[in-house]
């Protein structure tokens, strides 16, 4: 019996999982995994002649300290398995991975999400302080005085600097 064609292993890998998917080209899979930081990771699967793409996206170009949150995603790569961080031509920030299709199996793919998945979750509230933090105090401020809720922000609470902010829903 001859073995499935990658994209269909892949598919049929997808549905024993119980990831929901969705085909956007006979080769590619887009999947979305949920978070507990970043709400969800999109992560799309590309079939080539001889190797699975792997990409997802983790967060756009800083607001500031772009530097600083390259050199951070820079020394996480040297200890990650199966993808690595990447900027775009926009400076958007992804993970990216190329694995041979002959080492596709089961726990591979669930290896690679799983990766995929921890590295985007773990990282983003890190890319978001270092790259985001005067955007993160002005929409602290912003509920404040609005009187509405800062709770999904409570991760950043550390910026906040109470003298100039003492109050908190």
């Amino acid at each position: 019996m001859t073995p499935p064609a990658p994209s269909e292993y892949l598919e049929g890998f997808l549905e024993r999982a119980g990831i929901v998917f969705e085909r956007s080209t006979p080769d590619t899979f887009v999947v979305e995994l949920p978070g507990t930081r970043k709400l969800k990771t999109n992560v799309s699967l590309t079939v080539g002649p001889h190797a699975l793409t792997v990409n997802a996206f983790v967060a756009r170009k800083p607001d500031e300290e772009a530097p600083a949150v390259h050199a951070w995603l820079l020394q996480q790569n040297r200890r990650m398995y199966g993808v690595a961080f990447a900027i775009d031509h926009l400076g958007d920030i992804y993970l990216t991975g190329k694995v041979p299709l002959t080492s596709l199996n089961d726990d591979e793919l669930d290896r690679l999400l799983g990766s995929a998945l921890e590295y985007s979750d773990g990282a983003f509230n890190t890319v978001l302080e270092i790259g985001f933090a005067s955007a993160i105090r002005r929409e602290w401020a912003w509920r404040i005085s609005r009187g509405e809720s800062t709770e999904n922000l409570d991760a950043f609470e550390h910026l906040i600097d109470r003298s100039a902010d003492p109050g908190r829903i």
